[in-house]
């Protein structure tokens, strides 16, 4: 098997991280991660996500305009004729496209499980697996040019995993989508690995162990939700009220927001929810190998020592 420095990577600037050596870049998410518990951290793999999209647009504003049509119409004549007709129509449109993304599983994400010290992937309905202690990643800069986009700047990391119970078999996977990342970005999404692995469940900027959650909650909840849009114009408009001192304090683009913002409301509540059942179903997935491992008092041998304990 080739080194990576001999791999079919381009000359463009290749470095090799490793779990027990520091980057030097202070620990970032970089919106990939999906779950940050105390015995895994788990990485969104294989998109996906716009998982609940459909189910938040049809049932979130067709469905609920809809029915709320049904009941201005039943209010103003006082018969539920209309109201029945929006229900037969708005029900399905409702039930179906949250039925179909509920039932589908999501891809499965790459765990990093704490507690045995491993990480799992599973591919095409086979699992792969490789220890933590020695492990070693590739990032890789490169850089993508058009005529319409100029010149953007992009890494990729990369670790390498193996078979279960077969070695001999091995993928290289990406701990996320490369464009748009700089390698210092690559670095800093690591060391929050690193950091969670070696320090965790929870550290502080530095990569040190930390008996809070601060600066893990600080990282994860800078992704944007879309629920959240109107709650923070609330707390901007209040704020420019207090900074105001009772002058005129309503801009015409917050105005705008009062009014669209709570009508998507609702999509975005129903997206969360439709994404969160269609990623609890998905978890039924995993081999119970692995399953049973992410117990906080599951075993915590490694796959690599029933291998070794087999033979394979």
């Amino acid at each position: 098997m080739s080194t990576p420095e001999q791999s079919q990577y381009s000359p463009s600037p290749t470095v090799i991280l490793e779990a027990d050596k520091s980057t030097g870049e202070q620990p970032m998410e970089l919106f990939i991660v999906d779950e940050h518990t105390e015995n895994y951290l788990a990485l969104q793999a294989g998109g996906d996500f716009d998982r609940g999209l459909l189910t938040g647009v049809l049932a979130g504003i067709g469905g609920i305009g809809g029915i709320g049509l049904g009941l201005f119409s039943f209010l103003k004549s006082g018969d539920f004729k209309g109201l029945n007709i929006m229900l037969a129509i708005c029900t399905p449109l409702c039930m179906v496209p949250f039925l179909w993304e509920t039932l589908r599983p999501l891809p499965l994400p790459i765990l990093f499980n704490r507690r045995t010290r491993e990480v799992y992937f599973y591919h095409d309905g086979e699992l792969f697996h490789t220890p933590w202690d020695g492990i070693f990643t590739i990032a890789n800069e490169f850089q993508i040019v058009g005529a319409q986009i100029g010149s953007i700047q992009n890494a990729s990391l990369e670790i390498r995993v193996w078979k279960f119970e077969e070695p001999e078999t091995a993928l290289m996977i990406n701990l996320g989508a490369p464009f748009g990342k700089s390698l210092a970005l690559q670095k800093g999404f690591w060391e929050y690995i690193r950091s969670y692995m070696n320090n965790g469940p929870y550290f502080d900027e530095h990569g040190n162990h930390s008996d809070s959650d601060a600066f893990v909650k600080s990282q994860l909840t800078v992704r944007f939700k879309m629920s959240d849009s109107f709650k923070n114009t609330l707390a901007k408009i209040k704020q420019a009220k207090q900074d105001a001192g009772g002058r005129n304090y309503l801009s015409g683009n917050d105005f705008l927001k009062l009014i669209i913002e709570p009508i998507f409301y609702p999509l975005a509540k129903i997206k969360e929810l439709t994404y969160s059942i269609a990623k609890s179903r998905t978890r039924n997935l995993w081999p119970s190998l692995v399953t049973e491992r992410l117990k906080a008092n599951g075993p915590t041998t490694r796959l690599v020592d029933l291998e070794c304990e087999k033979g394979a």
